[in-house]
C-alpha cells in the first residue's frame, strides 16, 4: 500500500483541521490559537517533545524512533494575511479583515497529517523536527525562530518545506534545483523640498515633482544596471504628496518592492536606486533619502536535496506528474533564511489548475482540500526514505 493510500483515512480529519484554521486566521506573531491547536495535536499524537513559543509564536515538535542521530526538519507556516475574505462558504474567516489567502492553513494541516501518521507508524530511524513557523508574510518569522536557537536546539541535516501552487493541477509537484524564488525587499523614499503656494511655485521646491521624476527614473535601474542574463523587478507601488489643491507640498513619499535571485543583484539595485533618487532630487533642488529593507533572501534549493525531493514526489505520483525544472518565481519566501542555515528543498504542490482558480493573496482564494493527503504523504515518505530503518 502506498503512502498516499495509507494517509487516505486521515483525509477527512485533515480537512476538518484545515477548515478550522481557515475560519480562525491570525496575523504574524499573533498565531496564538493556531499554535495552541498545533501543540495540542502533537501532544495528543504522542510526540516525544513539544516546544511552544519558539520565535515568539512558533511550535516545534520532536519525534524519535530507533537510535540513529540523523535528523530531518519539516516546516509549515501558520500566519494569515490582512485581507477581507470574499468567500461565503461555511468555513470562511470569522475574523473580519484577516484571511488565509495564501494556503498556510493547508500547509499546517498537511504537516499535522504527516505528524499523526509518523507518530503512529514510526517506520524510521532517527529524529524528525516538525517546525510550525509564525509570521512568514513579511514579518521575519523564520529569522525569529533562527535567532531563538532553532537549529542549535533542534539540529537538522536536511530541511523540507512546501507551498501550494494554484496554477498546478492537484496530483502534481514542481521541484527545482538551485534558485527557485526571488529575494525580496521593501523600500521607502522620502523627498524633502520647500512648501509654497500653488500659484507661486517659484518660491518653493516642489517635492511632488521631484518624487514623480524619481518614480519614473527608477525604472532605468533594472533596464540599465542589471545584466540582461540576470533577473530583477523594481516596482513603485505607492506615491503620496500633499493634501490640498493650492499647496505645493514640502515633502513626498514613495515606496515599493524589489525582487532578485541573488544577494549581489539586490545590492546592485539598492546602490543604483540610492544614486538615482539622490541625484534626481538634487536636480530639482530637493533631497531624497532611501530606506531599503532586504526582508527575504533568495530561496535556493540544495541540488542534492532537490533531487531527493523529486525522487520522493516521483514515488508518490509518477515521473509524468513531477515538473523537474519549473519557471522561476518572482515572489519571495522567508523559508530562504532557514535554507541558508541547513541544506534542503522547497517545492510546490498543485492546488488546482482549472480555469478561474484563484491565485494566492486573492480575497476569494481557498486551499484545495484534495491536495492534503498528497502533501502529508510527501513529508511522511521523505522521512521514511531519508531515515530508513535498518
Amino acid at each position: 500500500m502506498s503512502t498516499v493510500e495509507q494517509l487516505a483515512p486521515l483525509h477527512a480529519e485533515m480537512t476538518a483541521w484545515r477548515r478550522d484554521i481557515h475560519s480562525h486566521p491570525e496575523l504574524g506573531f499573533e498565531e496564538h490559537r493556531t499554535a495552541a491547536l498545533v501543540a495540542a495535536k502533537l501532544e495528543a499524537f504522542g510526540f516525544d517533545e513539544v516546544h511552544r513559543g519558539v520565535g515568539r509564536t512558533g511550535v516545534v515538535g520532536v519525534l524519535r524512533a530507533g537510535r540513529s542521530p540523523r535528523a530531518i526538519g519539516l516546516r509549515a507556516d501558520m500566519d494569515a494575511l490582512p485581507i477581507l475574505e470574499l468567500n461565503r462558504f461555511g468555513h470562511c474567516s470569522v475574523n473580519r479583515g484577516v484571511m488565509h489567502a495564501c494556503g498556510h492553513d493547508g500547509h499546517t494541516a498537511m504537516l499535522l497529517g504527516a505528524a499523526r501518521y509518523l507518530a503512529a507508524t514510526r517506520r524510521f530511524d532517527g529524529v524528525v523536527n516538525f517546525i510550525f513557523q509564525p509570521a512568514e508574510e513579511g514579518l521575519g518569522g523564520a529569522r525569529a525562530m533562527i535567532d531563538d536557537g532553532l537549529f542549535e536546539r533542534f539540529p537538522c541535516q536536511a530541511l523540507f518545506g512546501m507551498h501550494n501552487r494554484p496554477s498546478l493541477a492537484v496530483g502534481r509537484f514542481a521541484v527545482r534545483a538551485g534558485p527557485m524564488m526571488a529575494g525580496g525587499a521593501f523600500f521607502d523614499i522620502r523627498v524633502s523640498g520647500k512648501g509654497a503656494h500653488g500659484a507661486r511655485p517659484e518660491t518653493g521646491i516642489d517635492a511632488a515633482l521631484a518624487a514623480a521624476q524619481i518614480a519614473a527614473s527608477l525604472q532605468s535601474v533594472v533596464a540599465r544596471n542589471v545584466a540582461p542574463v540576470d533577473t530583477a523587478v523594481l516596482s513603485v507601488t505607492r506615491l503620496h504628496a500633499g493634501d490640498a489643491y493650492n499647496v505645493i507640498p514640502q515633502s513626498a513619499e514613495l515606496g515599493g518592492t524589489v525582487r532578485a535571485f541573488s544577494r549581489e543583484v539586490m545590492q546592485l539595485v539598492e546602490a543604483s536606486m540610492r544614486r538615482v533618487a539622490e541625484h534626481t532630487a538634487a536636480a530639482f533642488g530637493a533631497t531624497a533619502e532611501l530606506d531599503f529593507r532586504a526582508l527575504f533572501a533568495p530561496t535556493v534549493n540544495d541540488p542534492a536535496e532537490a533531487e531527493f525531493a523529486a525522487q520522493v514526489c516521483t514515488e508518490l505520483v509518477g515521473a509524468d506528474h513531477v515538473e523537474r525544472n519549473p519557471p522561476l518565481i518572482m515572489a519571495s519566501e522567508d523559508f530562504s533564511a532557514m535554507l541558508e542555515q541547513v541544506p534542503g528543498c522547497y517545492l510546490n504542490i498543485g492546488n488546482g489548475g482549472a480555469e478561474g482558480s484563484c491565485e494566492v493573496h486573492h480575497p476569494a482564494y481557498d486551499f484545495n482540500d484534495r491536495a492534503l493527503p498528497l502533501g502529508a504523504a510527501f513529508y511522511a515518505r521523505a522521512v521514511e526514505k531519508r531515515l530508513k530503518a535498518a
